[in-house]
């Protein structure tokens, strides 16, 4: 079955009372049990819920994964994969990730848990290979990065990951399944916030885990029960909702990104553009091997900060936000918005840095609208 028609059926069979086709939103906290211990399949919604049900089955198809579990958020998500760790363990993640995984391995793993972590620069395979070591359980890889979009070879360094006895794991949430599908290319589990691409309207917030094995889903099916970051059954709807348009959106989220990029590229108040779909990207070639397309972010730098601030305040059509992957375009000034937890660290960004979430709009409309921007 191809992958535009698991995210509209995966999961998602009419229901057989009434044979509704949209999977009900069972909004309830508990189940009434024909006897003492007897149910239907569900006793208490934090442990299960149809609606939920129904979206784990779709990501676990879409990611072509043994099982799914969904979260109340990103962070939800990336907090209960954690909890697989022991005090001692040693983590190796990007050098450009994300700053809320940053925040959370530095100042509550490390503090709280007695989690050793280093960052390495993964596009660098010899780096990587060095700061391997007996205790290191996990590699944490984003690709593409966020925000500088990075490109990094999920089969290699999962291959150095499995030879080290550590688990690889990928966020793929720039991507999405339906242009990246790290299970197959070797990782151990795949990490999404749901509230980008996967819901796609800037109306929901949630996160997914899918693994590649059992073993590993079950005892994230019981972290999942006992830390509680469940989301309800209305997100878990809305996010069902996304994916069903999935495909169509990423593509054009791709077409419009590409063309943005290749002006921003030539534009003279662009000092540097990063997209891997513009051929001299460091990551392009890795990038057309293991995606499908090149993504809707694209970030760039101005010559000054008081630049990038200047553009990122004089956009119309790109909202001055956080967040990214939803219909409607945005722009953002990461070191002073997404990325302001890691000021000081080893992953602080370029002060001169814009992001964009490139949406669906008319790409000329988009282009008009930075053009002006830039001036």
């Amino acid at each position: 079955m191809e992958f535009e028609t698991k995210a509209i059926h995966a999961g998602q069979d009419p229901e057989p009372a009434y044979g509704a086709v949209s999977v009900p939103i069972y909004q309830t906290s508990t189940y009434a049990q024909e006897s003492v211990g007897k149910h239907k399949g569900y006793d208490y919604a934090r442990t299960g819920n149809p609606t939920r049900t129904a979206l784990e089955t779709a990501m676990a198809a879409l990611e072509e994964g043994f099982g799914g579990l969904c979260f109340a958020s990103g962070m939800a998500a990336e907090s209960t994969f954690f909890y697989l760790l022991s005090p001692g363990d040693h983590v190796i993640v990007a050098d450009d990730v994300y700053g809320g995984t940053y925040r959370l391995v530095n100042r509550v793993l490390r503090e709280a848990m007695g989690i050793e972590f280093d960052t390495v620069d993964l596009t660098d395979l010899e780096a990587l290979k060095k700061a391997l070591r007996e205790e290191t359980r996990l590699v944490w890889v984003e690709t593409p990065t966020n925000p500088l979009l990075k490109i990094i070879d999920i089969g290699a360094v999962a291959d150095l990951a499995h030879e080290a006895g550590a688990w690889c794991a990928v966020d793929n949430t720039f991507a999405s399944p339906y242009l990246q599908q790290p299970l197959k290319l070797g990782a151990d589990a795949v990490i999404h916030s749901a509230t980008k691409y996967l819901g796609g309207h800037s109306d929901v917030v949630g996160g997914a885990i899918v693994t590649a094995q059992a073993e590993m889903h079950e005892r994230l099916a019981f972290l999942q029960n006992a830390v509680g970051g469940v989301p309800g059954p209305l997100d878990c709807f809305l996010v069902l909702r996304g994916l069903k348009t999935l495909a169509l959106r990423m593509e054009a989220h791709c077409r419009n990104a590409q063309r943005l990029a290749t002006f921003l590229s030539a534009h003279p108040r662009v000092r540097k553009t990063y997209y891997p779909g513009l051929p001299d990207h460091p990551g392009h070639d890795i990038a057309k091997r293991q995606m499908r397309g090149f993504g809707g972010m694209v970030s760039f730098e101005t010559e000054t900060e008081q630049e990038a601030l200047d553009v990122c305040g004089k956009t119309k059509l790109f909202f001055l936000a956080e967040s990214l992957g939803g219909v409607e375009s945005l722009i953002e000034h990461p070191g002073r918005m997404t990325h302001a937890s890691v000021a000081g660290s080893p992953l602080e960004v370029p002060a001169a840095l814009v992001r964009l979430s490139v949406g669906i709009e008319h790409p000329d409309d988009l282009l008009e609208d930075l053009a002006q921007a830039l001036g």
